[in-house]
């Protein structure tokens, strides 16, 4: 996996996400949905190198040769997912209809006053499933998260819900590991993101829709130093007002020993990614990673 993703600029998801907010604060979803056609082919036509690269995610996913209609259907459901988020954030949960799958995984965790790592990636929408533990008060969720490249998105997403700040712990912040501590041990469940590689991320080799890429070390080795149970959470986008949220127990404690450091962090990524795809293959215009995701910039994993 590359990590060009930390090079783009956010102009175009920040211009989309300020568009997509202005439309749905005005007119309503359903009248907002009917201008997302024309905001997707807009970035179906322009957006050269996001359209390649999603040619080349569908081709892989779906086992067959895609088309720009294909490409066309990725972007309206990543902007479907994104004028949702306004909605979500708003309080708005009656014009959803959301199927949980799993729910009793967390909630055993919410009752045992006991915190875990909630690994997701970015397949679906993470932030309606953080947006629901928020304002419903029943999940308590903080993510850990890289900002840098995001804070003008991040600007307009808190201006719709300020709580949504408190909610985020910054990856590279001095103190950001001991806040995810404190944290779990509080109960809290903290996410994660486990598909984008940082610039100081030890890389792991892992094979993902049939060909080798890599992934960030990181949130295994996170999890290692907690000792804490991993949860993979999937929030799925399936079409008009529905989503499906699963929940999955990786492990109740990833363990990476010093003799077989890098055999561990394999065996751990590789489960993770194997879900990762099935999930995909399930719901395969959910993937929102729009650039070259097999391209690792000669990288060397571990």
């Amino acid at each position: 996996m590359s990590r060009s993703w930390l090079r783009q600029p956010e102009r175009g998801s920040y211009l989309a996400l300020r568009l997509i907010a202005w439309i749905a604060t005005r007119f309503g979803r359903r009248l907002s949905r009917v201008l997302l056609y024309p905001i997707s082919a807009y970035f179906v036509l322009f957006s050269g190198a996001s359209r390649r690269a999603s040619l080349d995610y569908l081709q892989r996913v779906r086992a067959q040769a895609v088309n720009w209609l294909d490409v066309f259907r990725h972007y309206h459901y990543f902007a479907s997912t994104l004028l949702d988020r306004i909605y979500f954030l708003s309080g708005q949960h009656d014009l959803f209809e959301i199927q949980v799958y799993g729910a009793e995984i967390v909630q055993r965790q919410v009752e045992r006053g006991q915190g875990c790592l909630l690994l997701g990636s970015h397949l679906g929408s993470f932030d309606a499933m953080r947006a629901l533990g928020i304002l419903q008060k029943h999940l308590p969720i903080k993510v850990l998260m890289y900002e840098e490249n995001a804070k003008k998105i991040n600007a307009v997403l808190n201006a719709i819900n300020p709580a949504m700040a408190d909610s985020v712990i910054a990856i590279g912040a001095p103190d950001a590991l001991l806040k995810v501590k404190e944290e779990i041990d509080r109960g809290t469940l903290v996410g994660i993101l486990g598909d984008r590689v940082m610039f100081d991320d030890r890389l792991i080799s892992a094979t993902f829709l049939g060909e080798k890429t890599v992934f960030p070390g990181g949130p295994m080795l996170l999890a290692s130093a907690l000792k804490v149970p991993v949860v993979l959470c999937f929030g799925l986008y399936r079409g008009g007002n529905r989503y499906d949220i699963y929940f999955e127990l990786l492990t109740e404690c990833i363990e990476i020993s010093r003799q077989d450091r890098a055999k561990d962090m394999t065996y751990w990524t590789q489960k993770y990614v194997d879900r990762l795809e099935y999930y995909c293959r399930l719901a395969p215009y959910n993937w929102f990673n729009f650039y070259n995701y097999w391209d690792t910039d000669a990288p060397r994993p571990v």
